[in-house]
């Protein structure tokens, strides 16, 4: 151990150490002239990529843009999820029956009409036309069924909405004489 604490304390250890700092500093000054270099570089390409404005204060702009656009996109899927909730509730499906309810009476003058919403709920209206009068029934409907005893031709309207996937046809029930 002595003898290294004495090779230290020698000439040649202190030049040793003395060309080693000078080497070291010689890196440095490179070092920090090529971080120097490489920075304006950085903000010369910031600038042409920014059209001559900071990139920097560009992207936190969009960044808040595209933060607000993220805020907005989650109100109009809240909106719409609100309609399609309240659109369920509304008339969508009709079924529309003609027929003659009495044999006296010809051009199917009668009719049987189911007008339901999205759960097959809503209403189903008979119309009965005879020479001397005509009248109009209606019963309710509550998931394609009603408490009331339903005609044939009743039956027949509320299966043909439940059916329709939107789109309305008129059938025609002749009654064979």
């Amino acid at each position: 151990m002595e003898i290294l604490i004495e090779s230290l304390k020698s000439d040649t250890a202190v030049m040793i150490s003395a060309i080693f700092m000078m080497i070291l500093g010689i890196a440095f000054l490179l070092l920090f002239i090529q971080t120097t270099k490489l920075n304006k570089r950085y903000q010369t390409f910031m600038k042409k990529l920014g059209n001559g404005e900071n990139i920097e204060e560009d992207l936190e702009k969009y960044i808040y843009y595209v933060e607000n656009v993220e805020k907005q996109n989650a109100e109009i899927v809240s909106f719409c999820q609100n309609i399609q909730e309240e659109v369920s509730g509304c008339v969508q499906k009709i079924g529309l029956v003609r027929y003659s309810a009495f044999e006296d009476t010809g051009s199917d003058l009668s009719f049987t009409l189911a007008i339901l919403d999205d759960s097959n709920t809503g209403i189903v209206l008979n119309g009965i036309y005879s020479r001397e009068m005509s009248n109009i029934y209606a019963k309710p409907i509550e998931n394609g069924t009603s408490k009331y005893t339903l005609s044939q031709e009743e039956k027949q309207a509320i299966q043909q909405a439940i059916q329709s996937k939107r789109t309305y046809h008129i059938q025609n029930n002749h009654k064979d004489k």
